[in-house]
């Protein structure tokens, strides 16, 4: 087995257990978008390593899921010879058990690795799910990554606004109110924003992969590897009971006998309801209380965001006006810079601002035809120029001491063909649509995703990824609950929620487009909210065909520009400052 791919190891062993098959999420028992190495098995299996998939193993043929994303990149990635390849959500798991896998055909999965609703969906299918109670991977896995061990470091009040002990408070209110006798948190950042704490297991996600206990009476119970916490006050570890997290499912188990546990009917693990029930207790289905609270930003976070971002937008300044002085010199010299020399170059202009800590996520910079992968990360392999020929997308963002930022920008360095211009200007009034928009207080994300996608539509385009998403407060980039996009999403959009807005277009093989804004959701008139920008980053208007923009497009352009003119002009470098004065002239004066 030592020499055997990854995919003949699995399937040996399968077989050899009297198994039919082998569900293998992209997922760890935090249903994480993002995996630690150490449980990144869809990655070592198949080597997409995109952050959303699953596959399907089984003894004749093998199979991997991944949304729209991901339907170039996985092509590229994936040994077709070896793996089907399908459409996460339009080809769902469920139907394919259902209409191509033999009824009663024994399909393992593991239970700390998929959430009880995917739990739900399969079982309704004819096959016999059989829950392992070991993981498979410790067997075929021999150059396996160890579990990470970062330190987790205290989050001020002066940068929370509220201390982990009135955050307790608010949650026990929400078990009083379920009649709920314990919560079982085993979302990540939820725990973090509960105890005021930030992680280091993992770059760029700022939180320490544990699980926790609050009981109604106040007992919080939290079980990460003790090696993290060496660095915590002794004030904050007193308020708790720190316990081993491999320890976290036997206690549960230990404390069912008549116990009513809020689970997280979304992301707890199956495990956990395994653990609860068969020991006697009862499951109340519930969103973990923590994510609503958490989404709606109080006055210091607030005010953290809106600092962070005027030191982000000044590196993008920066960086801007050196990408718009080199390009078309070092084409010219027979020398183009690379797209990971400018995510190079990106990087060391934010580490020159204060409070920055590092990457918010792995940064997409993409030329041309790389573009049209929506999650492309540039590798010496796939290292492209960046040209006056071809469209180049950056999307990136800081995790900074206050808050966490999130930005994309689509950029011509020379003259476009007028198919690219139309697609271009179609995302800009697409994301003008939404940004401009009053709506009433409450509204939910599906609601207003069209309003990005309608000059699309108009074209028969379309983009196959949501519009928006929530922003952690120095936490997780895609913060839940909330989202704008097609699929129903059922949580109510208020004052002091922060999103992005972000349509695109990518046409394969070609060039991809996308322009994204941070925003925070801020009261209007009565009754309203709207979207107040916090991304202070110039639109690239070169590719944009002005006579399809109306008055009121055109001006809130100009009057964007201005704002980002006045607050980042004294926070530029004093080279980039004239190129910043250019990027953001009225509209009337760029188009003479």
């Amino acid at each position: 087995m030592q020499n055997s791919t990854p995919l003949s190891a699995l399937r040996s062993l399968l077989i050899t257990q009297g198994l039919d098959g082998m569900i293998v999420p992209r997922a760890d028992a935090h249903q994480s978008e993002d995996c630690t190495p150490h449980d990144n098995k869809l990655a070592w299996l198949t080597g997409f390593s995109g952050s959303a998939g699953l596959a399907l193993v089984l003894r004749d043929r093998a199979l991997i899921f991944v949304d729209g994303r991901y339907q170039v990149q996985v092509r590229a990635e994936v040994d077709l010879n070896d793996f089907e390849i399908h459409h996460l959500h339009d080809e769902p798991l469920a139907d394919y058990l259902q209409t191509h896998v033999p009824a009663g055909a024994r399909i393992a999965f593991e239970p700390l690795l998929m959430a009880n609703s995917q739990f739900e969906a399969l079982s309704a299918t004819h096959c016999e799910l059989v829950a392992l109670e070991s993981d498979p991977f410790d067997t075929v896995w021999h150059d396996r990554p160890a579990p990470p061990c970062g330190l987790i470091r205290e989050m001020p009040i002066e940068i929370s606004g509220e201390s982990s002990t009135q955050k307790r408070a608010r949650i026990i209110e929400a078990l009083d109110k379920h009649q709920a006798d314990l919560l079982a948190i085993t979302l990540p950042d939820n725990i973090a924003w509960l105890l005021n704490v930030r992680g280091s297991d993992l770059n760029m996600v700022p939180v320490p992969f544990s699980f926790a206990l609050l009981h109604r009476t106040g007992e919080l119970e939290w079980f990460v590897d003790s090696r993290k916490t060496t660095a915590l006050p002794e004030t904050l570890l007193e308020t708790l009971t720190l316990s081993a997290q491999e320890n976290f499912l036997s206690r549960c188990q230990q404390l069912a006998t008549g116990k009513r546990v809020l689970v997280d009917k979304d992301y707890a693990p199956v495990a956990l309801r395994f653990a609860i029930e068969q020991h006697g207790g009862e499951v109340i289905w519930s969103p973990d209380p923590i994510t609503f609270i958490k989404a709606n930003k109080n006055e210091t976070e607030l005010a953290g965001y809106r600092e962070c971002h005027e030191q982000d937008g000044a590196a993008w300044v920066n960086f801007l006006a050196w990408l718009a002085h080199e390009v078309p010199l070092r084409e010219a010299a027979g020398n183009p810079v690379t797209e990971l020399e400018a995510q190079a170059k990106q990087l060391f202009y934010r580490q020159q601002q204060p409070g920055f800590i590092e990457q918010s996520f792995g940064t997409i910079s993409a030329s041309a035809s790389n573009a049209a992968m929506c999650h492309y990360h540039s590798s010496e392999q796939t290292n492209t120029p960046i040209t006056s020929q071809a469209m180049y997308l950056n999307d990136s963002g800081g995790q900074y001491h206050n808050g966490t930022t999130d930005t994309t920008r689509t950029l011509a360095f020379g003259p476009q063909n007028a198919q690219r211009k139309l697609h271009y200007t179609a995302v800009l009034k697409g994301f003008l649509s939404l940004i401009t928009l009053h709506f009433p207080s409450g509204s939910q994300g599906h609601q207003l995703d069209a309003f990005a996608r309608r000059a699309l539509w108009e074209l028969g385009l379309d983009y196959d990824h949501g519009t928006g998403h929530g922003v952690g407060h120095q936490l997780l980039i895609h913060e839940q609950p909330h989202r704008l996009a097609k699929k129903v999403n059922p949580w109510p959009l208020t004052a002091g929620n922060i999103m992005t807005i972000e349509p695109g277009y990518y046409l394969a093989g070609q060039y991809g487009i996308r322009i994204e804004n941070q925003v925070e959701i801020v009261e209007s008139r009565s009754g309203f909210c709207k979207f107040s920008t916090l991304t202070l980053v110039p639109i690239d208007l070169n590719l944009v065909e002005l006579h399809l923009l109306s008055d009121a497009e055109k001006q809130w352009i100009d009057d964007y520009h201005q704002q980002v003119r006045e607050t980042l002009s004294p926070l530029v470098n004093s080279e980039a400052r004239p190129w910043l004065f250019a990027a953001t002239a009225p509209i009337r004066v760029q188009a003479n």
